[in-house]
């Protein structure tokens, strides 16, 4: 039993991006289009009435509207950033503002290639990522898991050491994973549980979870998931998610087994 047959098991949502309306210059639909070049998240332009210009709708698989946001917001939120400014920290949590046709992706099933294939793709995962954190942050109660394969990281990056120091001192019960790689004494330091293995789940998976406190009532507050599994090509499969079911049966396991 490991963490791969929850992404076995998923099944990823049909999703949809049009830009409506467009005035900006076209190089900005191209960077949009190739951020989900490799998706199965289609990327198309057209022309509605009534809607500003430069309105990004995220449309379902029957073609019904479910979020829609400026493409000024995409932009500055993933076009026009980069993995950078999430490690150095130059991007503070209070900053990390995900527009909802974005967060409205949960569910769809990605297939992301790092660093060298490409220095784009997996930036949707760290942005999604930090929106979990800042929401985890914002709550200040419940828990929070992640791993990052090797605890080193935590402390190297200046912005997720930043992140994870806050997180502990706002309240929330922060957990981080990861195989031990002189990185677990100093990540202690930062007043979270450490939990350091070398099975895969250690070294190839890439999970954010927040659990605030009462999520398990139908009513309670909605938990956020994000789980990644990396292949030997170095190619991450996952998915996020605010379905409660499977959003708690990802925390459950890890607290659990991990």
């Amino acid at each position: 039993m490991s963490l791969q047959r929850f992404v076995d098991a998923h099944e990823g949502a049909e999703r949809a991006l049009v830009l409506a309306n467009r005035s900006q210059p076209e190089q900005l639909m191209s960077m949009l289009s190739g951020l989900f070049a490799e998706q199965s998240v289609g990327v198309d332009e057209t022309t509605v009435e009534g809607l500003p210009e430069d309105t990004v709708l995220l449309l379902d698989g029957e073609g019904e509207v479910l979020a829609q946001s400026s493409l000024s917001a995409v932009a500055e939120s993933l076009l026009f950033t980069n993995s950078d400014a999430f490690i150095t920290g130059s991007t503070d949590l209070e900053e990390t503002n995900l527009p909802d046709v974005i967060t409205g992706l949960q569910g769809v099933q990605f297939r992301l290639r790092g660093y060298p294939q490409s220095d784009k793709e997996k930036l949707l995962l760290i942005a999604v990522s930090r929106h979990i954190e800042r929401v985890a942050w914002e709550h200040g109660d419940g828990t929070h898991r992640a791993s990052f394969q090797k605890l080193s990281r935590i402390i190297d990056e200046e912005g997720t050491q930043r992140v994870y120091r806050r997180l502990a001192e706002s309240g929330v019960d922060t957990h981080v994973y990861g195989v031990d790689d002189g990185g677990a004494e100093r990540a202690a330091d930062l007043s979270v549980t450490v939990h350091a293995g070398e099975s895969t789940d250690y070294r190839d998976s890439w999970f954010v979870v927040h659990r605030p406190s009462g999520a398990e009532r139908p009513a309670g507050p909605e938990p956020l998931a994000l789980l990644a599994i990396q292949d030997e090509s170095g190619v991450w499969e996952g998915f996020f998610t605010t379905d409660r079911t499977e959003a708690l049966a990802v925390d459950d396991y890890a607290r659990d087994q991990l």
